[in-house]
């Protein structure tokens, strides 16, 4: 029924997510593995370890002795902070109609600490694109990325500026983002920064600083995105340890 690529564990947990988005398990409850796994035509082992990954995201919960359910407190969940997404799809999956605006893109001297942070020497020039991010027709993120210009295999456009950074750095860059560095920053809104949201002076915003990663764990990007929290907020599941 699946095919190789993506993996078949990823299709299962991804066509399973499906049909309970789509309210298709009576009474929440999700078929037992040996049922899914004749359904969908792979192994116990696969069907086991996508009801792992559902479990571990929230979607599903499992009774002992009862068996496995939908878990409709962990679907509130619509953006996971463990994953890389665009920003666009973020505002999607809040239920607002996305749309982004490049504000600029320059090249600049690294600072010092940028230059620490992406293993740069200091005064190394960067490309700087900034970004506005639109809720419907309210700005609601603004970001900042920062990449090496030594990185760029060809010139930029404004149009190119506006993919999401994982996208732009494969193919302007031949860049694998594969990570992040994360760090969720709450900052005071002031001058610009109030500005470009269309917020009071002193309003409360969350951030995220962030350093890209390649496939040889080399930093490729600094990102410093911040969020209106009147309008997008996230959620996640936290367990005992």
């Amino acid at each position: 029924m699946f095919k190789r690529s993506p993996s078949l564990t990823e299709q299962t947990k991804l066509y399973i997510k499906q049909r309970i988005l789509n309210n298709e398990f009576s009474d929440g409850r999700i078929p037992s593995e040996p049922e899914l796994a004749t359904a969908l035509g792979v192994s116990r082992t696969t069907v086991r370890e996508a009801l792992s990954r559902l479990e571990n995201e929230g979607a599903i919960i499992r009774k002992q002795g009862a068996g496995t359910f939908v878990n409709q407190t962990g679907l509130q969940i619509k953006t996971r902070l463990e994953e890389i997404w665009s920003y666009e799809n973020a505002l999607r999956a809040h239920g607002y109609i996305p749309s982004v605006k490049v504000l600029s893109v320059a090249e600049t001297p690294a600072s010092t600490d940028l230059a620490q942070a992406l293993d740069m020497e200091e005064e190394e020039t960067v490309l700087v694109v900034e970004k506005l991010f639109f809720e419907d027709k309210t700005p609601a993120i603004f970001t900042a990325n920062s990449i090496p210009k030594r990185l760029l295999v060809k010139p930029v456009t404004e149009d190119a500026a506006r993919a999401p950074v994982y996208d732009f750095l494969e193919e302007y860059c031949q860049q694998h983002l594969l990570y992040y560095l994360s760090e969720i920053v709450p900052v005071i809104a002031q001058g610009d920064l109030a500005a470009v949201l269309d917020v009071r002076p002193d309003t409360a915003l969350f951030s995220f600083e962030e350093i890209g990663y390649n496939t040889d764990n080399q930093p490729v990007v600094k990102a410093v995105s911040y969020f209106r929290d009147d309008l997008i907020r996230f959620r996640l599941i936290r367990r005992k340890a």
